[in-house]
């Protein structure tokens, strides 16, 4: 298996479940991931948020981590990555705002190359209109988005994931499993245990 370079978007008050766990184990498997975020370098951080499922009509936010982020984002070459990561929480909405975030998002769109969203990361997605025609999950909340970027909304449990082409995505952070292992599926990750 060749290591791949992922670069993954972050930003304040991402989940912390969806920056974390990704991050450690995509690095476990022996990928390299850059986590950056706009407006910030290498050694900064972001504060992250946890988000949890405990019977309200929405889900409940909580203090998280401090995330170091690895790299510096105005020095990003996207072509230089394999795939993308775009982790959820209330990060992508106002991410989704930046131009260079967005011509990041449309490069591996245009590229064919894999880019996995999870949760509100669809946010992203949608703004740089590389779901057109995808079969896409997210957090429930973010349908109307996902559905007027011209996507087909998967309506699946928050265990689960989808994959469409290039396109990984998945409900919420109980889709882990399913979510990271169809990730490393598009990157040619074989596992043998």
């Amino acid at each position: 298996m060749a290591a791949k370079n992922i670069l993954m978007l972050v930003g304040d008050f991402g989940e912390d479940y969806e920056i974390m766990v990704p991050f450690q184990a995509l690095q476990a498997v022996g990928h390299q991931v850059h986590a950056v975020c706009p407006g910030k370098k290498a050694g900064d951080y972001v504060m992250t948020a946890i988000h949890d499922f405990e019977g309200h009509q929405t889900y409940s936010e909580k203090p998280g981590h401090r995330f170091a982020l690895t790299h510096d984002f105005d020095a990003v070459q996207p072509a230089s990555y394999d795939a993308l990561l775009v982790p959820g929480g209330r990060a992508p909405e106002y991410l989704r705002l930046n131009p260079k975030v967005l011509e990041v998002v449309q490069h591996f769109g245009k590229a064919g190359k894999p880019i996995a969203a999870i949760c509100h990361g669809a946010q992203i997605l949608a703004a740089a209109g590389v779901l057109e025609g995808k079969r896409c999950s997210a957090y429930p909340a973010c349908r109307p988005e996902v559905e007027q970027a011209g996507a087909h909304f998967a309506e699946i449990e928050v265990n689960a994931a989808v994959t469409d082409g290039n396109l990984v995505t998945a409900p919420a952070w109980p889709a882990h499993p399913a979510w990271i292992a169809q990730f490393l599926s598009l990157l040619g990750t074989r596992l043998t245990l």
